[in-house]
């Protein structure tokens, strides 16, 4: 790696933990916070699910707003809504606000996301391209995984112990001032490198285009589609169980005033990140096939959510999740590198915020159901249930295997050949 790519590489570290630094802050006491503010279970998964509603609403818009104006001012608009929407946040809990003011801001809090989603990943690729990097991207992913996995281990743990010092709105306080940080830092330093944004055939006709090459290279591209179509499954039953983990440990530890604890209990799935990033490489040296880790990973995250909902110890429940955890986070840069190999530079933002979107579907439609289930029979009987769910990603994968493209393998491993598939 030269040094420009090494550059390239270390901002983009840099303005990731930015966004996950601050959201680690919340992770661990969210749905606590949620209830506090006058939520029933059922609720407070509805307002997260709101949230994933507007990653799905929001994330093709801005994923060409990222194309056509610039991945930089993207990453700008994410920070501002997001400071914006966070600050919203902490005045519905002050004033026990009505759902529906929960609503509003957890659907302005989706969209903030989704100006990060789709563009700092399409910046790092191709500004990695125009600095000479011709690698393998595993390895960067991988990189950022242990990086983001650090920062929510300090977060979280600040996080719990800050709420149980002072009151559950105090880290959506200093959220809110790392979010303004992030966003001078953004403008400082962040600059489009290797993509020059066009709109010289009007906003329009742009988007048409944008969105027909979203559909082309993502839906119609069947390799990509497979691993999209698995993503709901995913990302929905992630989402609750990493959330539910905390009124369910506390449950568990009996003792539902130990915020602290929860803060711990997600501290130790943050950390997992950080192991799920180093074992990026190993996990390479055993599985020819990306896809063969997507499915080796998606078959064990799905047997320890079922345990997790059967064997209800709070140790053994806690080390369930850091399996589900470790193998949910080694997931993550495979399925990065994988997509990106099979997308062309232009619409990659796009087709990126079109994959985020169909990820989030899944916490949209999984969420309000499972905190259904907790509500009528329990958080054991939901991570049954969101195993059950979890399973159905599998044949998506397997048929993603039997594509047999090019992207599917490493690249020391690639044969001459098209870029979208060898078959």
């Amino acid at each position: 790696m030269n040094a420009e790519s090494r550059r390239i590489r270390n901002l983009y570290l840099v303005l990731s933990q930015f966004i996950w630094l601050p959201t680690s802050l919340i992770v661990g006491v969210n749905t606590l916070f949620l209830l506090d503010g006058g939520l029933s279970n059922v609720e407070a998964f509805a307002a997260n699910a709101i949230y994933t509603l507007g990653l799905v609403l929001f994330e093709i818009p801005t994923g060409m707003i990222a194309d056509t104006w610039g991945r930089r001012t993207s990453y700008l608009l994410g920070a501002a809504i997001q400071l914006v929407a966070n600050l919203l946040y902490v005045w519905m809990w002050y004033a026990k606000a009505p759902f529906w003011g929960w609503g509003i801001a957890s659907l302005l809090l989706g969209c903030g996301y989704t100006f990060f989603s789709g563009a700092l990943e399409a910046w790092l690729v191709d500004a990695l391209k125009h600095a000479g990097y011709h690698d393998d991207l595993d390895p960067i992913f991988a990189r950022n995984q242990i990086v983001t996995g650090a920062a929510m281990l300090v977060g979280t743990v600040a996080g719990g112990f800050i709420a149980q010092i002072s009151a559950l709105g105090t880290p959506y306080l200093v959220r809110a001032g790392l979010q303004l940080v992030s966003f001078v830092v953004a403008f400082t330093l962040m600059k489009d490198i290797g993509f020059t944004p066009d709109r010289s055939a009007g906003f329009v006709n742009h988007v048409k285009a944008l969105a027909g090459a979203g559909w082309t290279y993502g839906v119609k591209n069947r390799p990509v589609r497979w691993v999209m179509l698995a993503a709901p499954f995913y990302m929905g039953t992630g989402i609750y169980g990493f959330y539910a983990a905390q009124p369910y440990l506390l449950d568990l530890f009996g003792d539902r005033k130990a915020i602290g604890i929860a803060g711990i209990a997600a501290a130790g799935i943050a950390g997992t990140q950080v192991a799920g990033g180093f074992a990026v490489p190993a996990i390479r040296r055993l599985f020819r096939r990306r896809t063969d880790i997507l499915i080796t990973c998606a078959a064990l995250t799905t047997v320890s959510l079922v345990l997790m909902g059967l064997l209800q110890h709070f140790a053994i429940v806690v080390a369930l999740l850091v399996v589900w955890a470790i193998t949910f986070a080694a997931t993550t840069p495979v399925r990065q590198a994988y997509i990106n190999a099979l997308i062309p530079s232009r619409e990659r933002a796009t087709v990126l915020s079109f994959d985020s979107m169909v990820n989030s579907t899944g916490g949209v439609v999984f969420q309000p159901i499972l905190g259904r289930v907790a509500d009528t029979t329990g958080y054991a009987a939901s991570y049954i249930v969101s195993g059950a769910i979890a399973f159905f990603r599998l044949p998506f994968l397997y048929l993603a295997r039997k594509e047999n493209v090019s992207a599917d393998r490493h690249a020391k491993d690639e044969k001459p050949g098209n870029a979208t598939g060898d078959r």
